[in-house]
């Protein structure tokens, strides 16, 4: 049997079944929403969190995701969208590809902190939990780059190189079959930071959102290098492409924020009690009867027993 001395691209990303598309992307997106979550939420319990508190933080940290992650691509690709003999109304075609990790991030922990600011959580201990999940939900939607034969690097001769086909090959590059199958590589390169965030974590305990800071240290120092092997046309500052310049901004502040952060709070917070697993704080947690300052609803509740006159105190031998 021959093998082919490279990776070949799907035949097809789109599937219709009774006239509805099923789109490759959106499966790679879905299905890594499914695996982060379900990766955070292991964490998360074994923390001593409630798993009911921390879906409805994902109620409002997913959708945001979503939308922030759409909102940054079209943001930092305007030219893809605005301009002569561009349609505006493509911009809301999500289906196509174009979703910027920066602005899933980003809008996703604005959500969570929302909703953690609602639910009275400690938004960073949330992040800590979350942090391998998204690594991990990024090795699935990556995947959806593949489908859609987008994102691929430079050309090479590798054995395990990507097969573009003619179509989808960006001005310039048409004589070339193979490319740098940089989805492959992230992909790769983030089940690196799945597994160093884990592996950190079980020996230091990391809290105070110091998982989460070595995520984004670790996954942007992969992208940096993954950014600078594509080819697809996009912005550039000072020579290099804006995506390299956020992960290298982005790099240093979690560097920072890691030391800085181990050095003022040592340690990991404590979420097995209080709001965080699901139980009212002390303010929430109100008497179902008025009661006086020496009275005892318990002892309310009860038939009143009379009290031994000889030592004054009730017959089970404990005091008002």
């Amino acid at each position: 049997m021959m093998v082919p001395a490279f990776i070949p691209s799907p035949s097809q990303g789109v599937w219709h079944v009774f006239d509805l598309p099923i789109r490759a992307y959106a499966l790679c997106i879905l299905a890594g929403i499914f695996i982060g979550y379900w990766l955070g939420r292991r964490r998360w319990v074994a923390r001593g969190g409630s798993p009911t508190v921390l879906a409805d933080i994902m109620f409002w940290a997913i959708p945001f995701g979503l939308v922030g992650a759409r909102i940054y691509h079209v943001i930092t690709d305007a030219e893809l969208y605005f301009g002569e003999g561009r349609h505006p109304i493509d911009a809301l075609k999500i289906w196509h590809g174009g979703l910027g990790i920066w602005g899933a991030v980003g809008f996703g922990a604005l959500g969570a902190w929302i909703a953690c600011r609602r639910a009275k959580v400690p938004f960073l201990a949330v992040a800590d939990a979350m942090a391998p999940g998204i690594a991990l939900a990024q090795v699935l939607g990556r995947f959806g780059n593949y489908f859609n034969q987008e994102l691929f690097g430079k050309p090479t001769d590798k054995p395990w190189g990507l097969e573009i086909s003619p179509e989808h090959r960006p001005e310039g590059y048409q004589n070339f079959a193979t490319f740098h199958p940089t989805f492959l590589y992230e992909a790769i390169w983030n089940l690196g930071v799945v597994a160093l965030v884990i592996l950190v974590d079980r020996r230091f305990k990391l809290g105070h959102g110091r998982a989460f800071a070595l995520y984004v240290a670790g996954y942007t120092a992969g992208r940096a290098w993954v950014e600078n092997l594509r080819i697809d046309t996009v912005n550039h500052f000072l020579g290099l492409r804006l995506n390299v310049w956020t992960s290298l901004i982005l790099f240093v502040i979690a560097v920072v924020y890691f030391i800085v952060s181990a050095r003022l709070q040592p340690g990991q917070e404590d979420i097995s009690g209080g709001p965080a697993a699901g139980r009212p704080t002390e303010d929430e947690a109100t008497p179902e009867t008025e009661t006086g300052p020496d009275d005892d609803p318990k002892v309310d509740a009860e038939p009143k027993v009379e009290a031994n006159s000889t030592n004054g105190s009730d017959p089970d031998g404990s005091r008002d």
